[in-house]
């Protein structure tokens, strides 16, 4: 029989649904797994998608490293080699998309796949779902970019209260500390998550990717570089066919078409 793959997804209506696909144990990550969800994030942007989803199968989103197959070889390597090379490439890859990212939690989002879930540009939680930064229960320290995801989100004590004492944090409780961007019932939370999905679909492609970009800029760098970045992105977003179909649009008095141009 063969095994399914880690990681599934399909294209509708311009949004590509990408599963986390290990629902046995509950998503846990592999390395194969982080590399070819990186490479699936790649490729469905060059297949044309304007947005992505990212959603677990089964009852959890991502349960974080799966343990239980790399136990043996966990004091017999440098898991520092192993950061650098699967997990924070990873990181950069949804840092780096220019097409826009929600999240689906549908579960429990915990070590690795905290900075997954939190990876997205509109986060959706399912009310049952929760975050754990687990990783002080066993003796390591956040990674895969955990530590900035949620010190930009939601600042310095959060992160450390999250992060010291490894405690789960509810849905709700993520939405008041600026974690997720909105909580779900859980039987809506995938048509939610893809209303957004499709919205941003539609809309100019490009600007969009920029605007991710200028964010990155706007949280780590100087008010002198953003306005730089902000300059040059406007030039480029004004030379666009969808920037030229929105203001024909506004001045028509009608819904704008965007094709991503």
């Amino acid at each position: 029989m063969t095994e399914s793959p880690s990681v599934i997804w399909q294209i509708d209506e311009g949004v590509a649904i990408v599963r986390l696909n290990r629902p046995e144990r509950l998503n846990a990550l592999t390395l194969e797994m982080l590399d070819r969800l990186r490479y699936t994030l790649d490729q469905v942007v060059a297949a044309g998608a304007r947005a992505i989803l990212v959603t677990g199968e089964g009852r959890a989103f991502c349960s974080g490293a799966d343990l239980a197959s790399s136990e043996d070889g966990l004091t017999e390597r440098d898991l520092g080699d192993a950061v650098r090379a699967h997990y924070n490439p990873l990181t950069q890859t949804f840092a780096a998309l220019q097409v826009p990212v929600v999240t689906a939690v549908n579960g429990a989002a915990a070590g690795a796949g905290v900075s997954i879930a939190l990876s997205g540009d509109i986060v959706v939680a399912a009310r049952s779902s929760y975050l754990l930064l687990a990783f002080a229960n066993i003796g390591l320290v956040p990674d895969a970019g955990a530590t900035w995801l949620i010190g930009k989100s939601a600042g310095r004590l959060k992160l450390l209260e999250m992060a010291l004492l490894g405690e789960r944090l509810s849905a709700d409780a993520a939405l008041d500390a600026g974690l997720v961007t909105r909580v779900a019932d859980d039987d809506v939370l995938l048509e939610t998550a893809m209303a957004l999905a499709r919205k941003l679909a539609a809309m100019p492609t490009v600007a969009l990717g920029l605007i991710r970009t200028q964010a990155a800029v706007a949280l780590s760098g100087t008010l002198s570089d953003l306005l730089e970045v902000e300059a040059a992105h406007q030039g480029r977003a004004a030379d666009t066919s969808d920037f030229r179909e929105g203001v024909a649009a506004f001045l028509d008095k009608r819904k704008p078409s965007f094709t991503g141009q």
